[in-house]
């Protein structure tokens, strides 16, 4: 506003008395502490229109008046949007349209009645107009620069949401990128995975799961959690996935493919630390060996639905440059099911994780026919779609021979 908040308190208090019609804008407390009360209650929200609503809430009850807003004044068939108050009040839409497409015009007459047109807008950004009409006396300097100043907040406020839709939009489309398929297993084993960031906005974080094709039919199951959330945790997610790719193409043991993953991670000081899980299955031996770089152990389901947790050597989580993974080997048939989980599956705020994976152990599967089975069941009695983490979770069995 060009005038300074003292002279508008003075010329408000001045005009308060001959305003016939006007609200007490400053009843109750100071004109500033009345002016601030009445600007925190426009954009309380993300939403345009919303927040239109909330303008022309405030306009008519600071000064006793009907308001709306025109969108576009001057364009064919606009119309008010947002009205509040008795509509019949307001001027005809087209001609306040021909007014102010003519001229700049905040202080008018339409027809019998006083209307006040304020633009929505803030620093050459314009959202429409602001309309105001009421019987009686004309509006008031300070009234004018007090719909002014409502008008501008709106116009501050519709203009940061419009920012973060962009925002959001390019977020949106880095996440896109970032979500890469996982690999395709051999066909002598059956996959599943599923995916599940925490929050609405997110489409992915930093948990992850990967398939790699080895030698001689035998897969590469990995889970990873990188740290944090969002964004950043996405892009450090898809660093770990690429190096993994390119280390796993050796076809070298769990242990040292991790091994690898920590000098690589550890030599970049940006980059976030993260756990992981690697499981190479091999049918023709009918085993799974493990390694583990401070992730949760894995889960067996067999035939009737009983699940055991397969205990792995723990090691540092990756990035820390610490190494010391080692391997363990276990007998891994048909008639079983593999399971590889990231924490957001089981943890809860406040509970102890002992606690957390006897839960899972509880859950029964014995209505699971398939690897797509095992993880309906186990996200629904888990309620993962409430988790405060995110969730990643990788089923698999071996096909009968």
């Amino acid at each position: 506003m060009a005038r300074s908040f003292e002279s508008f308190q003075s010329q408000a208090t001045a005009d308060q008395a001959d305003a016939a019609g006007s609200a007490p804008w400053g009843a109750g407390g100071s004109p500033l502490s009345a002016l601030r009360a009445a600007a925190a209650r426009i954009g309380t929200t993300l939403d345009e229109d919303t927040t239109r609503a909330e303008l022309t809430r405030e306009a008519a009850a600071q000064v006793g008046a009907a308001a709306a807003v025109l969108r576009s004044p001057g364009e064919p068939g606009a119309e008010y949007e947002a009205v509040c108050g008795n509509p019949a009040m307001l001027p005809d839409a087209r001609w306040v349209g021909e007014i102010t497409r003519k001229a700049a015009v905040r202080l008018t007459s339409g027809g019998s009645r006083p209307a006040l047109c304020v633009p929505v807008a803030v620093h050459d950004h314009r959202y429409g107009l602001l309309v105001c009409s009421r019987e009686g006396a004309p509006f008031s300097q300070a009234e004018e620069e007090l719909v002014t100043f409502l008008a501008e907040r709106a116009a501050a406020e519709i203009r940061h949401a419009r920012e973060h839709d962009a925002v959001a939009s390019i977020v949106g489309k880095l996440q896109r990128a970032l979500l890469a398929e996982p690999g395709r297993p051999h066909p002598n084993l059956d996959v599943a995975i599923r995916y599940l960031p925490v929050g609405k906005s997110a489409l992915v974080g930093g948990d992850w799961c990967e398939t790699v094709r080895l030698h001689f039919g035998r897969t590469l199951l990995v889970v990873g959690d990188v740290m944090g959330h969002g964004l950043d945790a996405a892009v450090d997610m898809t660093a770990y996935r690429s190096a993994l790719r390119y280390i796993a193409s050796a076809d070298l043991p769990p242990h040292r493919v991790l091994r690898q993953l920590d000098d690589l991670a550890s030599a970049e000081p940006e980059r976030r630390p993260a756990t992981c899980l690697i499981a190479r299955v091999d049918p023709v031996r009918a085993q799974v060996t493990l390694a583990s770089a401070g992730h949760l152990p894995p889960a067996v389901i067999d035939g009737t639905g009983r699940v055991s947790l397969l205990p792995v050597p723990v090691g540092p989580p990756l990035g820390t440059g610490l190494g010391g993974y080692q391997a363990a080997t276990y007998p891994l048939d048909p008639s079983q099911a593999l399971m590889l989980f990231t924490d957001g599956l089981v943890e809860r705020r406040g509970e102890d994780i002992d606690h957390s994976l006897d839960r899972l152990a509880r859950v029964g599967f014995s209505s699971a026919t398939g690897v797509q089975d095992v993880l309906d069941i186990a996200l629904a009695r888990l309620d993962a779609r409430h988790a405060e983490d995110d969730v990643a979770v990788l089923a698999a069995r071996l096909h009968h021979r």
